[in-house]
């Protein structure tokens, strides 16, 4: 029974041993490769995407619990391991959207299996497929963990243990490491993080040859055994003996899942291609047989009786009257070549009606740009003649405002001088 509170999800090895994929029929080793598989490409889309190493670690956790309860036969690494990234993106509030999610498995999926680079359609079919089918797999992830998608990493534990040892400073970065390579194995399902944080700082405390307390022992101090961290740098050095994963087809119904529809469309070429050989060979040998037993007859055919000679005057009689019906056929196809001249003569006939439509509109678009230049001169030299008439207006107003004062003044002095 899967032991599963609020902050740990934990199994013995002999379930893990005993999971749901051995059940269906998949061995150890290829169980091992896809869960290798499948986390290699969280980190990497983690990257693309430009998510913290925190999203990553949670999605990959949450992969290795969903496989815990589910078989790879039923549910295909790649769209589980694209919405682990969808959900533990949004559980460490760091969310992407989905199209972002499918676009990188895509590009990835493209690069590993040397396929060209294109774009991929948002609005095609295969897209919406896979959008639906993302968001199908993370229902069934949360149904599986009962919504309880609490994960507590080894990450936070190693800063403090070192400290806390007072180790060289370069030993941090190595179990940093370490620790996110523990990530591809089952030791997140089978352990605590504190077990795992020290077996991480003790394995890179062997690789770089720093002693560490032992009277009393060391691991003592932070609630873990000795067993369990010995059992968690076996487990890294097996991670470490293995070759690269490659994806392996296990699915039941013999289709493997992609993100691309070359890979899918180049699979399905390859299988009709081999079934097309067999029928072309099988043809080229009939022909041959058939051309031995003619070459046969006509050699036969020097030994006639003179019953057989009538019956092949005969057989030359119906030749020569299936003759004319080639000729039938030439003046049919004579007649189809005709048609396709006059369908290419009246494609020409439009072309050039076309080009002179096009050329028309263009004097016309010219002419209305005459016409508007025209209109433009005639309202420009309008409104000079306005600004003249003004001019003129303004000076004849102005010299009778002069006269009129120069009579006020002679008028005023005629005035002063009577008085």
């Amino acid at each position: 029974m899967i032991y599963t509170a609020i902050d740990n999800f934990y199994l013995p090895e002999e379930q893990i041993k005993n999971s749901p994929s051995r059940k269906d029929g998949i061995d150890e080793t290829t169980e091992t490769t896809l869960r290798i598989y499948g986390c290699d490409l969280i980190q990497e889309a983690g990257i693309l995407l430009r998510l913290p190493q925190a999203v990553m670690a949670t999605g990959q956790v949450l992969f290795h619990r969903f496989y815990c309860k589910k078989s790879l036969a039923k549910f295909d690494v790649k769209i589980v391991a694209a919405s682990c990234v969808w959900l533990a993106s949004k559980l460490e509030e760091n969310p992407k959207k989905a199209r972002q999610v499918i676009i990188v498995f895509h590009r990835m999926e493209c690069r590993r299996e040397n396929l060209p680079l294109d774009h991929l359609d948002l609005f095609s079919k295969k897209y919406s497929e896979l959008k639906v089918e993302l968001s199908r797999t993370e229902r069934h992830i949360l149904k599986e963990m009962g919504f309880v998608c609490h994960v507590e990493h080894p990450h936070k534990f190693i800063s403090n243990y070192l400290a806390t040892l007072e180790t060289p400073p370069e030993l941090r970065q190595e179990a940093w490491n370490l620790a996110n390579d523990s990530l591809r194995t089952t030791l997140c399902v089978r352990f605590r993080s504190e077990v795992v944080a020290c077996g991480v700082v003790y394995a890179a405390a062997r690789r770089f040859q720093v002693p560490l307390p032992e009277n009393p022992p060391w691991w003592k101090a932070f609630d873990a055994d000795k067993s369990g961290i010995d059992e968690v740098c076996r487990v890294l050095a097996h991670l470490y003996s293995l070759p690269k994963a490659q994806y392996i087809s296990v699915c039941k119904d013999g289709k493997p899942f992609t993100f691309s529809s070359r890979s899918a469309n180049s699979q399905s070429q390859s299988q009709s291609a081999t079934k097309d050989v067999s029928p072309a060979v099988d043809g080229a040998v009939d022909t041959k047989g058939t051309s031995g037993s003619v070459n046969n007859e006509s050699k036969d055919g020097k030994n006639n009786t003179p019953h057989e000679m009538a019956t092949d005057v005969k057989k030359s009689d119906t030749e020569s009257n299936s003759l004319p019906i080639v000729g039938d056929s030439r003046e049919g196809r004579s007649k189809v070549g005709e048609s396709d001249r006059e369908k290419e003569r009246g494609r020409e006939r439009d072309r050039a009606s076309s080009r002179s439509h096009r050329d028309r509109g263009r004097d016309s678009d010219k002419e209305s740009d005459r016409e508007r230049d025209k209109l433009k001169e005639r309202s420009h030299h309008r409104s000079r003649d306005r600004l003249k008439d003004y001019g003129d207006r303004s000076r004849h107003h102005s010299s009778r405002d002069r006269d009129y004062r120069e009579s006020s003044h002679s008028s005023k002095d005629r005035r002063s001088r009577h008085h």
